[in-house]
């Protein structure tokens, strides 16, 4: 056998190898699973309900204050909280809603959370009956509640192997009610002395007001089943500043609440 014959055997070998690899390579795709990457079914539009339950441990709390009267002077002072704490960072939400075609959909919830408010601060002018050229040192605390109704919208993105990501946005209210507030007030000697008298504690009127709410949300369900979605989504949501307190010579207001909020829940269709 000559080198002429050798060549065109090994090539022939070598070309039907590459052909079974072929086919056994084009097997393993037939057999592989499935991953589709689609929008949502065409023609699944109709109402949806939804619960969810959030945890909101980032709340910003800006720059709550309170304004003091002296009917001595005939003025006013202004001071500001250096220390503020919001607490009890659980929220739930209830809703309706309707998905209007593949990519759009829409939804009106009802929120409810509440919290525990503490801050502590000094101003610069002095408690009532105490001198000028003291300052004045005081703790508030007070239990608020909120309850809230948005009108949200989503867009759905692409599913892929049954998630689909999201963003959304919401425009509501939010009706902000505060507790009576306990306000501790204490000299604190400056120029002048104190004149030695306790602290003095007092209740003051809490306020309620509807607030002005807007979030943004971004997040992912899950399709549990055709019907039943598993839903996880982080939501910011701004309340407008207000009252908090009020009283014969001093009143207190919120710089507003900033919520940075995960949430989690199911969202069932009734189509």
């Amino acid at each position: 056998m000559n080198w002429r014959h050798i060549f065109l055997n090994a090539t022939a070998f070598a070309l039907l190898l590459a052909g079974g690899q072929a086919r056994a390579a084009d097997d393993e795709l037939l057999d592989a699973p499935e991953v589709t990457i689609s929008a949502a079914k065409s023609g699944n539009a109709g109402f949806y309900i939804r619960g969810d339950l959030g945890y909101s441990g980032w709340a910003g709390e800006g720059d709550p204050s309170l304004q003091a009267f002296d009917p001595v002077a005939g003025t006013s002072d202004t001071a500001t909280f250096d220390d503020v704490r919001f607490g009890r960072p659980f929220s739930g939400s209830l809703g309706v809603g309707y998905q209007f075609n593949d990519m759009v959909r829409a939804d009106l919830t009802g929120d409810y959370f509440s919290g525990r408010f503490d801050a502590s601060g000094e101003a610069d002018f002095a408690c009532a009956g105490e001198a000028i050229g003291t300052s004045c040192a005081g703790d508030a605390r007070a239990d608020y509640r909120a309850i809230g109704i948005m009108a949200n919208g989503y867009v759905d993105l692409a599913t892929l192997a049954g998630f689909t990501p999201y963003l959304g946005a919401g425009l509501g209210v939010t009706r902000l009610d505060w507790s009576d507030v306990s306000l501790t007030t204490e000299c604190v000697p400056g120029a002048i002395a104190c004149s030695g008298a306790a602290a003095a504690t007092q209740s003051l009127n809490g306020d309620s007001s509807w607030r002005f709410t807007y979030a943004l949300m971004a997040g992912v369900s899950y399709d549990i089943t055709e019907r039943l979605k598993f839903d996880v989504n982080y939501r910011y949501s701004q309340i407008d500043d207000g009252g908090m307190f009020g009283g014969t010579d001093i009143k207190g207001f919120d710089d507003g609440l900033s919520r940075h909020e995960i949430r989690a829940g199911l969202r069932l269709s009734l189509w």
